[in-house]
Formats: C-alpha cells, sequence, structure tokens
C-alpha cells in the first residue's frame, strides 16, 4: 500500500474463508479496517462503501461490520470503517462522555432527553469525525484496487448528513435512522443532494419515531426514499439489507 507520509497506513491482513480480503490498518491514530473483494484489482477497482457505525468500538461492532462487508463484496465493492472519537482503543474524550451519563440518567429516569444533552452528544463527534473520515477516503482512494464512486452506509445519522454535504466525492447514502439529532442538524439535512435510502425501525425503542420522519422530510434530496420495518433497534430484516444493497448497484455501478 503506498500513501504520502501524511496518509502511510501500517496494516496486517488476513483472507476471509470467501476470498474477501481483511486489512485491519491505522491512519496516524486512527484504527480501520478494509475489505476487498477478491476480484479488485488495478485493471478493475472495486467502488467503495464507507461503513458507519455507532460510536460503540470497532471490537465491539465487528461481527455486524465483517457481515456487511462480506455482502457487499459479493456485489464487487469493497468497503471500509474507521474507529469514531472517544472510542473503542482511542484516547477517553471526558465530555462526551459525560453528555453520554447524562443521556443515560435522562432515560433511566424517564425524563425528555433535553437539546442540551443531544448537542453536547453528538455535535462535537460530528465536527471531529467527519474531517477524519474525509482523510481515511484520501487514503483509501490511492490504492491502485479502490475506486469510485464512493457511498456511506450506516452509523450516526448526522455523521452521514455531514460527510453527504461537505465530501463530493460520496455519491449515494444509506442513512440509519436511530440516533438523537440535534437541531442544527436539521439545516444541513436540507442542504443534501445525493440520492439517499433511509432505514427506520418502527420500534426502536431508543429512537424517537417522530423526529426521524421530521428528518427525513428534511433531507433535500429529490431522490430519496423511507423504507420502515416493525421491530426494535437490532431486527433490521434481511430483506431490508438486500434492498439498501441494490441500492448501492444503480447508484454505484
Amino acid at each position: 500500500m503506498h500513501f504520502t507520509s501524511e496518509q502511510r497506513l501500517d496494516t496486517s491482513e488476513q483472507r476471509l474463508d470467501d476470498g474477501v480480503l481483511e486489512r485491519e490498518f491505522t491512519l496516524g491514530e486512527i484504527p480501520g479496517i478494509l475489505w476487498t473483494p477478491g476480484s479488485a484489482a488495478a485493471a478493475a477497482p472495486a467502488p467503495l462503501i464507507l461503513l458507519g457505525h455507532p460510536n460503540l468500538g470497532l471490537r465491539r461492532m465487528y461481527p455486524r461490520l465483517v457481515a456487511r462487508a462480506r455482502h457487499a463484496a459479493a456485489d464487487g465493492f469493497a468497503t471500509a470503517t474507521i474507529e469514531l472519537p472517544g472510542s473503542g482503543d482511542r484516547p477517553r474524550w471526558p465530555a462526551v462522555e459525560q453528555a453520554r451519563a447524562d443521556l443515560r440518567r435522562a432515560m433511566e429516569a424517564g425524563e425528555p432527553v433535553g437539546d442540551d444533552i443531544v448537542d453536547a452528544l453528538v455535535l462535537p463527534l460530528v465536527d471531529k469525525a467527519v474531517p477524519e473520515w474525509q482523510a481515511a477516503l484520501d487514503a483509501l482512494l490511492s490504492l491502485p484496487e479502490i475506486g469510485g464512486p464512493v457511498g456511506y452506509s450506516g452509523g450516526v445519522i448526522s455523521i452521514g448528513i455531514r460527510l453527504a454535504v461537505v465530501e463530493p466525492r460520496i455519491s449515494a447514502a444509506v442513512l440509519f435512522a436511530g440516533s438523537l439529532v440535534p437541531r442544527a442538524m436539521f439545516e444541513e439535512a436540507r442542504q443534501v443532494t445525493i440520492p439517499l435510502h433511509v432505514l427506520l425501525q418502527w420500534d426502536d425503542e431508543g429512537n424517537d419515531r417522530q423526529a426521524a420522519l421530521n428528518l427525513f422530510d428534511a433531507l433535500g434530496s429529490k431522490e430519496k426514499s423511507l423504507h420502515a420495518n416493525l421491530g426494535g433497534h437490532t431486527g433490521v430484516p434481511q430483506f431490508a439489507g438486500d434492498d439498501a444493497a441494490r441500492f448501492f448497484t444503480r447508484h454505484l455501478r
């Protein structure tokens, strides 16, 4: 793997049993994982999907991430993810940890979650994580076997919205409606123009359904679709994933 000195990745790799190449890397202090299908080569570079995830740490999220990566590889896509600020083995972030504690306290007490808690939890994360995703994208697209266009899938929906607004290399996004959204992000949502496929679990115990519907309404894309299914946060049906895969095939191939 070849990068500039600012982009150099330290890597280790293994070949999964379905032929997918998995490479763990670090970009500066940021750990990440890249998965490429066996078909990816300099002569036929694979389109890339960035795999977002909740701020729970790559080790905890790995089983779900690798399943998504292998599904995407079967369709010819490379996928990559990075550790979010303050999670996993990255340095602790006291201000965000305090906001998480305040959120847990409010939810356990059955109290409304105030805008001040949401802003303190989400906005600093978006401000720091989005430039890191862009730096990772710079490095990944320098690989000869990785090419555009690029998609973004899942994760903290506010990060996905910011990336869709500021990163012109992202051509389409699948967003998961299931995280608290600061009011300021609604204005950014109106600036989104790329095609969107939004997943919503109707009975998600940690999500404000009406707020998710309001956010979908605010998204400015001319091509956007909302796919709602009964069930809780982890009950996304298999066919919903298949629909998202077909969305990326339409827009990234």
